[in-house]
C-alpha cells in the first residue's frame, strides 16, 4: 500500500520545571513519509537530493550524520521481535531546509493493522550525538495517547538538565493529527515537550507556505536552541559539560 507523503504545520512547546522556570512554543514543520516509498514526490521536495525540503537516508537511522535510514530502523525493530513482515514504517522528521539537517527529535513510526505498536524516537544534539529510545509496551499492544511509555534518560540533551531520571512518552498518532508528549522527570527537575499538529497532503503549496512560516527551516531550529541557552543562562540556570555520550545506539 502506498503511503502519500505529508506535511505537519505543527507547535512545540517546551515547560521547564524545578527551581529556574522557563517556557516558549514556536511553531515547526515536519513531514510524514514512507520511507521505503519511490512514490513521486512534490517538486519542491526530494529524497536524497538536494531541494527547497528534502530527506536523506543518512540524516536519519543511527549515527548523527551517518545514518542507514529504514534499513537501521528494521534492524532496531527486530530485535526487539518485530519481523519485517509485522509492520509498516513511518519517518516524522523536519526535512532538510536547501540541505540543511537538524532534527532534535525525530520519530520511527511502526505501524501494525493500521495501530501504532512501535516508535523509535530518534534523539540528536548540538553537540553531535545521538541517542535512540526504542518505545513499546509487553507483547507489542497498541500504543495510544493513554498508554505511556517510560525510558531512563541516557543521553546529555540540554546542558541545563543532568543525565538522570527518565523520560515519559505520550503517543497520540491519528488519521487526522499527532500529539507527542516528551516528560522529563528528575526529581524536582524537569521539562515538558510537546509537538502537535494536523496531518495535510503534502504539496507544493504546503511547502511554500511552510518555507515562508518558518523562514531557514531547521537552521531556525539551531538558531532557537541557542537562543533559548542563552535565556536559561541569564535566569541563572547551572550550565553542565558534556559527559561521554552512551555507546549504544538504542535503549
Amino acid at each position: 500500500m502506498i503511503h502519500a507523503p505529508e506535511h505537519i504545520a505543527g507547535v512545540t512547546t517546551h515547560t521547564r520545571r524545578g527551581v529556574v522556570r522557563h517556557r516558549f512554543r514556536y511553531g515547526v514543520g515536519f513531514v510524514l513519509i514512507d520511507p521505503e516509498s519511490t512514490a513521486a514526490m512534490p517538486k519542491l521536495f526530494s529524497r536524497n537530493r538536494f531541494n527547497l525540503m528534502s530527506l536523506h537516508d543518512n540524516d536519519h537511522g543511527g549515527p548523527l550524520k551517518a545514518g542507514r535510514g529504514s534499513v537501521w530502523a528494521r534492524e532496531a525493530l527486530t530485535s526487539c521481535g518485530l519481523s519485517d513482515q509485522q509492520v509498516q514504517l513511518r519517518l516524522l522528521a523536519q526535512p532538510r531546509f536547501l540541505g540543511y539537517a537538524f532534527n532534535p527529535v525525530s520519530f520511527w513510526l511502526a505501524i501494525s493493522r493500521d495501530e501504532l505498536i512501535a516508535v523509535i524516537a530518534e534523539v540528536s544534539t548540538p553537540f553531535g550525538d545521538r541517542h535512540s529510545y526504542l518505545c513499546h509496551h509487553h507483547n507489542f499492544a497498541p500504543i495510544t495517547a493513554e498508554t505511556p511509555i517510560t525510558k531512563p534518560k541516557v543521553l546529555h540533551v540540554s546542558p541545563f538538565q543532568d543525565v538522570a531520571g527518565q523520560y515519559t512518552f505520550h503517543f497520540d498518532i491519528r488519521a487526522d493529527k499527532i500529539a507527542i508528549q516528551i516528560h522529563f522527570h528528575n526529581k524536582a527537575e524537569g521539562v515538558v515537550a510537546t509537538l502537535s499538529g494536523t496531518r495535510q497532503p503534502m504539496t507544493t503549496t504546503r511547502l511554500i507556505r511552510a518555507s515562508i512560516r518558518q523562514p531557514l527551516g531547521a537552521l531556525r531550529t539551531i538558531i532557537l536552541i541557542h537562543w533559548q541557552a542563552v535565556r536559561l543562562k541569564l535566569k541563572g540556570a547551572i550550565y553542565r559539560t558534556r559527559p561521554t555520550p552512551p555507546k549504544s545506539e538504542v535503549s
